[in-house]
């Protein structure tokens, strides 16, 4: 063919949608191999992370995105620290946390907008819970020490004028580890998420005690939304990696609008079946009545971050003796850019 020919022809499959993507933006990128972390993959605090890979939106922007699964958050952020990962999808607070320390990340991207998390009583071992103050001396089951969810019973605990001391925590994951640990009665309560909460209410063995999967529980749990999950990076890596930073962001945007646009059932069917737990019901269920934590469009809303702030000042001695600035642990100039561009 001739080149006008062949010009012509891509002028007409750019233009219905039909030409690789990668190949304008591929070239530009910084990094195209990366290992991005996560602690709990089938979670559906992480279901845009899921949906963003399995739709196949990191490849349209040339990326080759390694995911790695870990216990929980804690674990995920230490992995990156120790440079086995490059980046993380993990829970907003990690980044006031780390700037605390001086080890300062940036969350770039806002996956969901409030947790999903709910705290749960084991139902044959918590009959006279009344408030957060009975959770002293409890066994207190969470995805890992040191994560979101152990962070929401630790706030809490301190609002009723409890200790961390006050209560023993188990990391037991966010998916089937953590129904085994309620069924075995190897603890007296759970922080989890869905389709975890769904499937153990379902058979009836627990009591909801807290519930953060609506903007209500969320506001009567940390007195407004929180971000939740995201996806943050070292501070240095948007600067020296600005095309790959924008690529991710991208791709995570889109996945969210698809998510937004699309039903459970069409969710579903992308997912590994066994992260239904055996429940194909009760997971489409859960995807279904948790649309709403996930963030529209990946933007951190106004005044958001400082609700995380004040959370993390309960009961975290090192942010309460930190000054922080929290503009620098999140933005939305790549998010802005990716909307601009769609």
């Amino acid at each position: 063919m001739t080149r006008s020919v062949v010009a012509a022809l891509a002028a007409v499959l750019l233009a219905f949608g039909l030409f690789p993507q990668t190949s304008a933006r591929a070239g530009n990128l910084e990094l195209t191999h990366i290992k991005l972390a996560v602690g709990g993959a089938p979670s559906l605090f992480y279901l845009p992370l899921a949906v963003t890979d399995r739709l196949g939106y990191f490849k349209d922007e040339g990326l080759d995105v390694q995911i790695s699964d870990f216990q929980g958050g804690a674990k995920s952020l230490q992995a990156m620290i120790g440079g086995s990962a490059d980046v993380v999808a993990g829970a907003y607070d990690h980044t006031i946390q780390m700037a605390a320390k001086k080890q300062p990340i940036t969350a770039v991207v806002e996956l969901g907008q409030f947790p999903g998390f709910v705290l749960v009583g084991v139902k044959d071992k918590l009959k006279n819970y009344k408030s957060p103050a009975d959770l002293k001396g409890l066994k207190i089951g969470v995805s890992a020490p040191g994560s979101s969810t152990h962070f929401m019973v630790l706030y809490m605990m301190a609002k009723a004028g409890l200790k961390p001391s006050d209560a023993s925590f188990l990391g037991v994951g966010t998916s089937s580890t953590a129904v085994a640990a309620v069924k075995r009665g190897e603890i007296d309560v759970l922080v989890a998420v869905d389709p975890v909460v769904n499937v153990l209410e379902g058979e009836g063995l627990i009591r909801i005690l807290a519930d953060t999967r609506t903007l209500k529980g969320a506001t009567d749990v940390y007195g407004g939304p929180v971000p939740a999950a995201v996806l943050y990076v070292p501070a240095a890596f948007p600067e020296k990696n600005p095309n790959t930073t924008q690529a991710l962001v991208n791709a995570f945007v889109r996945g969210l609008k698809w998510m937004h646009g699309h039903s459970a059932a069409e969710i579903v069917k992308l997912m590994p079946p066994e992260w239904a737990l055996g429940n194909p019901g009760i997971y489409e269920k859960s995807i279904a009545s948790g649309l709403p934590t996930y963030s529209p469009e990946g933007r951190f809303a106004p005044g958001t971050p400082e609700n995380v702030l004040k959370v993390l000042k309960e009961f975290d001695t090192n942010v309460q003796k930190a000054s922080i600035d929290l503009s620098k642990t999140y933005t939305n100039a790549f998010v802005d850019k990716a909307l601009a561009a769609n």
